[in-house]
């Protein structure tokens, strides 16, 4: 695969973070099923150079994480001390959840889903916010990986999955 190849790839699939972002932002909002929230964002968004790859996989993670967002909502809450998901801006919840379904059902690996949620944070959020958010996926990170108290979550998410 040539470096070009990879460099597209890679805006893609951040392109894609993007769209479920906001797609995420408009589904705190609205409250629409899932099928609803996507016909309305892309006709919203109207005829783009977005092509079906990237608007498969914004689909489905934006579609994947409302799915599991209980699940998903409860693993945040066991690493934001003094926050209650309600209270945070609604941006920054939608990253931290977005990242999170990757963590659970993404072959993205995660430091990369980090690194990506970071970069979504900073286009869309505060500066402030992306060291709150990293500090968060760092610590579930830690416990997907090391075997901690997420895996309970992580069994209840995947029960549910997509």
């Amino acid at each position: 695969m040539s470096l070009e190849k990879v460099e597209k790839s890679s805006g893609t699939r951040h392109k894609a973070r993007e769209c479920a972002l906001q797609m995420l932002f408009a589904s705190d909002l609205v409250h629409n099923d899932c099928e609803t929230l996507v016909a309305s964002y892309w006709n919203e968004l109207g005829d783009t150079a977005i092509d079906d790859k990237t608007r498969e996989f914004a689909n489905r993670l934006a579609c994947g994480t409302l799915k599991n967002v209980e699940a998903i909502d409860e693993l945040i809450r066991t690493r934001a001390q003094h926050w209650r998901i309600e209270r945070m801006a609604i941006v920054d919840r939608n990253v931290l959840r977005l990242a999170v379904f990757e963590f659970l059902h993404q072959d993205t690996p995660n430091g990369v889903a980090i690194n990506e949620a970071l970069e979504v944070a900073r286009r869309f959020s505060t500066y402030e916010a992306t060291q709150f958010i990293n500090g968060i996926l760092d610590a579930i990170r830690l416990d997907i990986e090391g075997d901690g108290a997420a895996p309970d979550v992580q069994e209840k998410s995947q029960a549910s999955s997509i």
